[in-house]
């Protein structure tokens, strides 16, 4: 007589979501190279979408070395002749494989999206919405959180609402620079410089000038707005850049923070703040110093107020809280990041080490997170 084995658990389906339409589209490549060659397969059975330029979502390989920097090269989803889709069929969320003429095939369930997407249409709550539209639960912050968490001015507003202390800054509209740019180069002015002029909603630092004096300020703004019509020009802040990473607590429990890292540039780069090419390119342009070096009392304001950021949009899942530190030991905030960076090399997961838990086990944190947060309205 023979006994049958107990079928084998089947493996959580996890969707890796990345490339997308916005500026940032090499960064969220590099971001799932990342996740792709770390996360756990004996446990997760993965696949890969990759949302091409012209916003097509394709099946995309998963091997690390096709969506990692190599060379200087930015990689890049290209756009193919089937399309993906992710439907709700028969109570489960379906992929959806499409070519011109051709019948539809079903390629299976997914059970958890993980978005690795930065900037509009990916970051700002749509793909969240989408999402939730078909009741597919996923990594990371919901609609509103996200939307607010990419739109700087925004999130300025609702750090003000809840206390946190904000540096001196001006939102500039596409109507108030088309009509009135003098209006708007008085009250940047009146802010004092230098200023830091930025696209409202785009992130990896994409358009971001620092202007010395106003003779510079209209290139910064024509610089910004080809990534986004809405700026926020922000007054220099003299301060050390303090970041903090904050997960999700479980269940009703409170948001989990880490040890805070210190930003510092390098003597001897040419940049002048820290930008895209000192994030993703010139990797030994920066430093991270972790823990920072700060008194007991302000390791522990600084947490505080991260985890009190990290409420006061609503985030779920995970955000990089950034802050400038005084010399006086003040804290401004400058902003929230629902989708920061998150190669290894990256500063939220290198935080994360810091305080104890690997890469590896981040994502696997991340995911089950996903799990056990209903989709709708919570």
């Amino acid at each position: 007589m023979t006994t049958d084995s107990p079928a084998p658990t089947p493996r959580i389906r996890v969707a890796i979501l990345f490339g997308g339409r916005s500026s940032e589209h090499a960064v969220s490549c590099v971001t799932a190279a990342g996740v792709l060659g770390a996360i756990d397969r004996g446990k997760y059975d993965v696949v890969a979408i990759g949302i091409a330029k012209n916003g097509q979502w394709v099946l995309a390989g998963d091997e690390v070395s096709g969506w990692s920097l190599a060379g200087g090269a930015l990689p890049e989803v290209k756009a193919g002749g089937q399309s993906v889709s992710l439907a709700h069929l028969g109570g489960g969320h379906q992929l959806v494989v499409q070519e011109a003429a051709q019948v539809p095939q079903e390629l299976g369930v997914v059970d958890v999206v993980f978005p690795l997407l930065h900037g509009p249409w990916g970051e700002d709550g749509t793909i969240q919405g989408m999402l939730e539209l078909s009741d597919t639960r996923y990594v990371g912050a919901g609609v509103l959180a996200s939307a607010i968490g990419m739109d700087k001015h925004f999130m300025k507003v609702v750090f003000e609402a809840a206390g946190l202390a904000v540096g001196p800054f001006i939102a500039v509209t596409d109507r108030e620079w088309t009509v009135n740019p003098g209006r708007v180069r008085d009250r940047v002015s009146a802010l004092g410089f230098p200023v830091f002029v930025k696209p409202a909603r785009a992130g990896s630092s994409m358009g971001i000038s620092k202007v010395d004096s106003v003779d510079g300020l209209d290139a910064a703004i024509a610089a910004a707005r080809e990534h986004d019509l809405k700026l926020v020009i922000e007054a220099g802040i003299v301060g050390r850049e303090i970041e903090i990473a904050v997960l999700e607590g479980r269940g009703s429990a409170a948001p989990r923070v880490s040890l805070p890292g210190e930003v510092t540039m390098m003597d001897g780069t040419h940049h002048a703040f820290y930008d895209f090419e000192a994030k993703y390119v010139h990797g030994d342009a920066v430093t991270l110093s972790c823990p920072a070096d700060m008194p007991e009392v302000d390791l522990a304001r600084i947490r505080e107020q991260a985890a009190l950021a990290f409420d006061a949009v609503g985030a779920e899942g995970l955000s990089r809280v950034d802050f400038f530190y005084t010399a006086a030991g003040d804290l401004i905030i400058n902003e929230i990041n629902t989708m920061p960076g998150f190669t290894p090399s990256s500063m939220y997961p290198q935080m994360w080490a810091a305080s104890g838990l690997s890469y590896r086990d981040l994502i696997d944190e991340l995911v089950q997170l996903a799990l056990t947060r209903k989709v709708g309205l919570r």
